[in-house]
């Protein structure tokens, strides 16, 4: 062969490597098939992961257009454009239902997005999600909830995700004031909460945690088939080809699998695309066309994709010989160097030292490029390492069982592919070790305790208003008889005002809280020594830091009662014997600071816009005890709030944060567990004549299985250890940035390693059929 000059040389031996990749037959079109599909996951997954701002974006906007709650803002007068709007939200089974009753004021009303017109009184027009539920088996506990008659289904630009459950319900009941808001239109201008410091940081490391692994596995897989190519091209060397020349030859044949691969991944994407609006992850579903990759992003990748593999196949051929006499290494060769793999993760280390203590919920904004690269150093770190340890490890291994010895026998003579095959594992696993660490460590400050008293009660009902003449018992009564209820006690809220008096500039009348209830649950109040049907208390508490106390009504006094104007409330005269007692926060943790009266003093018959609160007693055991006393609640009125009362609440960014890393963990691992899949059955393609020879000799199918699981196993272990440690120093030093003690997290180290090897295990079984099949006699043939 003739060494070719030139740019057209050039161009020609580009051209010859990338017909090169169809020219070995069968076995060359599966060996490109590996390729394609490898690197067609990999930028299917990019493609997604630079999707997810215009995800989330797309959700905000719908969600932003149709806006009804303006607080802050004044309310328009009544006329023919506006509508009368309470919120009527509800759960089922965890799943949030968000709910609006809606009455309009006029004939031209605002309309929603998604509704053509609005439901009438009694009416019900549902998302298709929720019109699924409430037709399924698994909705019949909430269809009597939900029971009014459907007229129609929300539109796709009136939800946030093809998997939101909501409803509009149609009403003639609704008074403005209290909980009902009156609107002219529907919508308001999307704002975004900002991210602290901290919490910046974790979304940063979980972007780089879990688009690394990614871009290890797409290296990888330009190398699937690797010992066919080298034997390739040392072919070529021995009938003329210079080393240059077999350097443009391996790249025309990286960029055609590279090129191939983003026409897969782009084909994999559109395909995923469409199948996304069927799944819902932890409460989050999106349309498909909102899945749009980030223009820049994607353009990068287009041209990463070939480059990268472009550079690994040039370094790939720094490990073989090349050379006319000498088809390919076949055996260990000199040792890898260590020191320019130490050097990545010092490095990384390096980078993040000037940050550490200097990062905090107060703190200024941070260099997040140091941060990402620093982390992306430190990560790549172990990839760059697992090699080094492997062949270290291996080279000193003797004995052993024949399935041991012939998976470590062929560990040493090609480290470089197993470790290959499960850097990625390892990356992902010291990524989120670190990641668990940073997580346990500042949870603390977004897990905030809500001085709820759990022992007391367990769930709280809360009636805004709407209950004239109900009397406290009555209204418990209605909770107790549900099956699961263990106690209901029910407290009647309103409150007094001094007659006469005017509404401030802020629309408000000075006024005090009156509570009515018995004197079980007036106990539950405030601190009683002794009480009967007919009595009446105080409870004066400390006044909040800034505000002058609260001025209760004195003993005799006449004042007015509800949340009325003047003139449409209730008069009553103060008890002349109220006595003063300790005040003690209910179940909920709220204050009781007011009056407190039972029904002998004050008859709830004859009040108006009484609202109330009832705290249950729950049996837990019992899975659908919260879904009756949401359909009892709902039964005294659709916007009756049913709450679970917790000791600890999180914060919400805080956890949007953690629920993203779960849906990020959980496309990595199928990622990364197609990519063991793949990578074990280029090895078992490329051995099938030796394993073949081997069962022709009397070796045992299950010595051959066990020695596929062996190989594998021992480089996943390594990989194991090595990211547990680089894994605990990475999640130390982000502990480090933002003040927090540095200790390892031993569950989420062990969860993290044991589902990694739980991932090894499953791959390696779904490779044993294909094994078997290649050793059948047929696989000693030859093309």
């Amino acid at each position: 062969m003739t060494p070719r000059r030139g740019r057209f040389g050039r161009v020609a031996d580009l051209a010859l490597g990338a017909r090169l990749v169809f020219a070995g037959g069968r076995s060359g079109v599966s060996r490109t098939l590996m390729t394609v599909v490898g690197v067609g996951l990999g930028v299917a997954l990019l493609l997604t992961s630079t999707s997810i701002s215009t995800m989330m974006d797309g959700r905000s906007e719908r969600a932003a257009a149709r806006d009804d709650q303006f607080y802050g803002v004044d309310e328009p007068p009544p006329g023919d454009r506006t509508v009368l709007v309470a919120v009527a939200d509800t759960v089922y089974r965890d799943e949030a239902i968000r709910g609006r009753l809606l009455q309009p004021e006029g004939a031209r009303p605002p309309l929603p997005p998604g509704l053509t017109r609005l439901p009438g009184p009694g009416d019900m027009v549902v998302s298709p999600a929720l019109a699924r539920l409430l037709d399924s088996p698994d909705g019949a506990l909430l269809r009597p909830r939900l029971d009014h008659r459907i007229v129609g289904t929300i539109a796709d630009p009136g939800l946030a995700g093809p998997g939101e459950y909501a409803y509009y319900l149609g009403t003639d009941q609704l008074r403005a004031g209290g909980g009902t808001m009156r609107i002219d239109h529907f919508g308001a201008e999307s704002t975004g909460e900002g991210l602290d410091p901290i919490l910046m940081l974790l979304v940063l490391i979980i972007f780089v945690v879990l688009l690394l692994p990614i871009a290890v596995f797409i290296a990888a897989a330009v190398r699937f088939g690797g010992e066919a190519r080298d034997r390739r091209l040392a072919a070529l060397r021995l009938v003329g080809a210079d080393a240059a020349m077999t350097r443009r030859i391996a790249a025309g044949e990286a960029l055609v699998g590279a090129v191939l691969g983003l026409l897969a991944g782009a084909a994999f994407f559109l395909l995923g695309r469409q199948l996304v609006e069927r799944f819902t992850l932890e409460g989050v579903s999106v349309f498909a066309g909102d899945v749009r990759p980030d223009p820049v992003l994607a353009a990068l990748i287009v041209l990463a994709v070939p480059a990268v593999a472009v550079v690994v196949a040039q370094l790939a051929l720094r490990r073989i010989v090349v050379e006319p006499l000498g088809v390919v290494r076949r055996s260990a060769g000199r040792r890898r160097r260590l020191w320019w793999r130490l050097t990545l993760p010092i490095v990384g280390a390096a980078l993040l030292a000037p940050l550490l203590g200097g990062i905090d919920q107060t703190g200024a904004a941070f260099n997040q490029t140091q941060v990402i690269l620093g982390v992306v150093l430190l990560l790549v770190g172990v990839a760059a390492l697992l090699p080094w340890l492997v062949d270290a490890v291996v080279r000193r291994l003797r004995g052993g069982s024949v399935s041991w010895q012939l998976a470590i026998r062929r560990l040493q003579l090609d480290t470089e592919s197993s470790a290959r095959m499960v850097s990625g594992v390892a990356v992902a696993v010291a990524g989120g070790i670190a990641l668990q660490m940073l997580f346990a460590g500042v949870q603390h400050a977004y897990v905030r305790p809500t001085g709820q008293d759990v022992d007391r009660a367990q769930a709280m009902v809360v009636i805004r208003a709407g209950l004239p003449g109900a009397a406290p018992d009555a209204l418990a009564e209605r909770f107790r008889t549900l099956p699961g209820v263990d106690g209901a006690v029910a407290v009647l809220d309103t409150a007094v005002f001094p007659v006469g008096s005017a509404p401030d500039e802020h629309g408000e009348r000075p006024g005090s809280p009156l509570r009515i209830a018995d004197c079980a649950a007036l106990r539950e109040l405030a601190t009683l020594d002794r009480c009967a049907d007919g009595d009446a208390f105080q409870v004066v508490g400390e006044p909040a830091p800034g505000r002058p106390a609260r001025s209760l009504p004195a003993p005799g006094r006449s004042v007015e009662i509800g949340f009325g104007a003047p003139g449409t409330t209730t008069r009553w005269t103060v008890p002349a014997g109220l006595r003063t007692v300790p005040g003690r926060n209910d179940p909920a943790g709220d204050e009781s600071t007011g009056l407190l009266a039972t029904p002998g003093a004050l008859a709830p018959a004859t009040l108006r816009g009484l609202g109330g609160r009832v705290f249950l007693d729950l049996d837990l055991s019992r899975r659908d005890t919260i879904e009756l006393v949401r359909n009892a609640a709902a039964g005294i009125t659709p916007t009756a709030e049913v709450h679970r009362l917790r000791p600890t609440e999180e914060v919400t960014r805080f956890a949007q944060i953690r629920r993203a890393l779960f849906i990020g963990v959980l496309a990595t691992l199928l990622l990364l567990g197609a990519s063991l899949l793949v990578g074990i059955l280029e090895q078992l393609r490329e051995r099938r004549r030796t394993l073949a020879v081997l069962v022709a000799f009397g070796t045992r199918r299950a010595t051959l299985s066990a020695s596929v699981l062996w190989q594998t196993a021992v480089p996943v272990l390594l990989g194991l250890a090595l990211a547990i440690v680089l894994g605990t120093v990475l999640g130390g030093t982000l502990l480090a940035m933002v003040n927090q003690a540095v200790r390892p997290d031993w569950p989420s180290i062990a969860i993290m390693s044991g589902i990694a090897g739980a991932v090894v295990l499953l791959v390696t079984g779904l490779s044993l059929p294909a094994l078997w099949r290649l050793l059948r006699p047929g696989g000693l043939r030859t093309e």
